[in-house]
């Protein structure tokens, strides 16, 4: 068990070597590097019954031995991200309750991290949530809140919350963070497309709000839209523009856009082609390279290191290695492969 728990560790560290040495190069002398990540883990779901929702499972065979695999799954892709340091922030999506992230952070290859959480318990019909993970020596947050959905059609409809955390930097420098899981497109892309605009309407009045108080906030914005960078919703209703547009002051940029459009690679893939359900979504501030605060390099990377794919059998190339495939289990980490961006920020005396 012990020589197993090794070679694993390993093979994390050699795989994280090679990820974050262009990374480190860039940055060991411009500042002090600040990795976020973002994550739908696919059903992180507790295999207790959790008594604020009916079935606590919901898929077939769910067992303790499932869970604490895709547990100890979730954390080693969170550590492989990380490279030579884990990333400061860490936004999830799919996950059922605080339970299950406490034993992800306190029990898994995550406890010497120190990771601490951000969550409330939503009111969506199947009790997912999502949450932040932070490290504290390096986000210390000072506001954290749920920002309810309410439709205006049907009041009595649920969906999962928007996680805000309000936070300082190192350098004293402040960090507005959005976390989403926009509703699904469940029924058809356009059947359910109303309720996307609806949620990115209370995002975007939410990120207003902010500017309204300060022009030059620092805001990130990211997890699963449930549509791609070139949908209504993010680029029309929410207004993130293209990573390589001109940056303006009180607008928002979206780091996926360019890689959604390649069709290289994605965080998710449908019908044999790629695309970025999950993206990452910052302030025209953060485009500043020479803030105190800015973000190192665009566009947002995907993570797919080779051990969280597998074959695409009916299409071509590789796709994420999923836990359930349908019905039927399949033991891997996930169907969506993790985003993530590096900024830096520097002490402000250096100005």
């Amino acid at each position: 068990m012990k020589r197993d728990w090794f070679i694993w560790t390993l093979r994390v560290v050699v795989l994280s070597f090679w990820i974050a040495i262009p990374g480190y190069s860039q940055l060991k002398d411009t500042g002090e590097r600040f990795r976020v990540m973002s994550y739908n883990v696919e059903n992180f779901l507790d295999y207790r019954q959790d008594s604020l929702v009916p079935s606590s499972s919901g898929l077939t065979g769910w067992s303790a031995i499932r869970y604490f695999q895709k547990r100890n799954n979730i954390a080693k892709v969170i550590v492989a991200v990380g490279g030579w340091e884990p990333p400061a922030l860490v936004a999830l999506c799919e996950v059922q309750n605080r339970r299950i992230l406490d034993d992800l952070t306190l029990h898994s290859a995550l406890w010497r991290l120190h990771y601490k959480i951000s969550h409330f318990e939503s009111s969506d019909p199947r009790g997912i949530d999502v949450a932040l993970l932070y490290q504290p020596k390096r986000f210390h947050p000072y506001l954290e809140k749920p920002i309810r959905i309410r439709f205006a059609d049907n009041v009595h409809r649920r969906t999962r919350d928007i996680l805000y955390v309000a936070g300082t930097l190192r350098n004293g420098d402040t960090l507005h963070v959005f976390v989403n899981h926009f509703p699904s497109r469940l029924g058809g892309e356009l059947e359910s497309e109303d309720s996307r605009l609806e949620v990115a309407g209370i995002l975007r009045r939410q990120v207003d709000s902010i500017f309204c108080i300060n022009s030059q906030s620092n805001i990130i914005i990211m997890g699963d839209f449930n549509d791609y960078p070139d949908n209504k919703s993010v680029s029309g209703v929410l207004g993130a523009l293209p990573d390589d547009a001109p940056v303006k002051e009180k607008m928002l940029y979206n780091l996926c856009y360019s890689t959604h459009k390649s069709g290289k690679i994605g965080s998710y893939k449908h019908a044999s082609q790629w695309g970025m359900l999950d993206q990452i979504i910052v302030s025209a501030h953060l485009l500043d390279r020479k803030a105190p605060v800015a973000v190192c390099d665009t566009p947002a990377r995907v993570f797919d290191a080779p051990f969280l794919l597998e074959d695409d059998v009916k299409g071509f190339g590789k796709q994420p290695f999923r836990t359930y495939l349908g019905p039927k289990y399949r033991g891997g980490f996930s169907d969506h492969l993790p985003v993530y961006l590096d900024i830096v920020f520097r002490k402000k005396s250096d100005f």
